[in-house]
């Protein structure tokens, strides 16, 4: 990496743990413009109003399941969460059935504090992420529109999640990438974690329960690349099974598995 980049890096990282640029501080500053607390019935489908439904396999990675709008695989579980629900079941020539949800088209946002209070699954092969597209992904295909994972996590390694940076000239297996980890015994999956980004002109910061432990700025992009992250984005939800980046599951790998949501909040600077 250019030295330069590198020194920009540590100074940002620096600032935001001091909290000198508004970042890293998530009850400060900020008032919620648009959030979803999963409120309702046991069973009902997350708000028509918001979310919508991914329904198919693949979707690029290899993956296994069949993504549906089945409340077997996604719905409120009345206790204020929503729940998707990886299952092993012979469902339209796949061998397991989850659930994908976006806000395309209902919610974006350009920059500010998108964040979710999430438990995970844990497992070979199971692949929950929380995750932000370019709106204008019609228009330019992926990876120009660009690609925001702010939480990214292996079943298999319950202690560590990841926070990517996606985009024209840096992304599948190349991409822009940190990781934070647990210090154990007891990972992602055994309690409700926090995960957000802060994301200003030129710059996206990588949180897990306040803590900001990643930073890119538009300095940090490989030579000849460009930034392409300051325009609006929607959210997305799934539990992926399979896939590149997780490989399949194994004999170990238990099911059902589930994603349980507690909140998920888009917040804007308060002026």
């Amino acid at each position: 990496m250019d030295p330069r980049r590198t020194t920009t890096t540590t100074l940002l990282l620096a600032l935001l743990a001091l909290g000198s640029t508004g970042f890293g501080r998530c009850g400060s500053g900020w008032k919620v413009t648009w959030q979803d607390e999963f409120d309702g019935p046991a069973g009902q489908a997350p708000d028509p109003a918001s979310w919508s439904a991914d329904i198919g396999t693949d979707w690029g990675n290899a993956q296994l399941e069949f993504d549906t709008d089945r409340p077997e695989n996604v719905a409120l579980d009345g206790a204020g969460h929503l729940v998707i629900t990886a299952r092993k079941e012979t469902y339209q020539g796949s061998a397991y059935t989850s659930a994908r949800l976006l806000t395309k088209e209902k919610v974006v946002t350009r920059f500010g504090r998108v964040e979710a209070r999430m438990k995970l699954p844990s497992g070979q092969g199971l692949w929950p992420a929380f995750w932000l597209l370019g709106a204008n992904i019609d228009q330019v295909g992926w990876p120009t529109c660009g690609e925001i994972d702010v939480m990214e996590y292996r079943g298999q390694e319950p202690l560590v999640v990841h926070g990517t940076l996606h985009g024209p000239g840096y992304s599948g297996g190349n991409p822009i990438t940190a990781s934070t980890s647990l210090p154990g015994p007891a990972g992602f999956d055994q309690d409700f974690h926090v995960f957000a980004v802060e994301w200003d002109a030129g710059l996206v910061a990588f949180e897990v329960d306040g803590r900001v432990y990643a930073a890119v700025s538009r300095e940090d992009l490989p030579a000849g690349t460009s930034w392409v992250f300051d325009q609006p984005f929607f959210v997305l939800l799934n539990l992926a099974v399979g896939g590149t980046y997780v490989g399949a599951p194994n004999a170990a790998t238990t099911f059902p598995q589930q994603l349980v949501v507690d909140y998920v909040r888009i917040s804007q600077r308060d002026p």
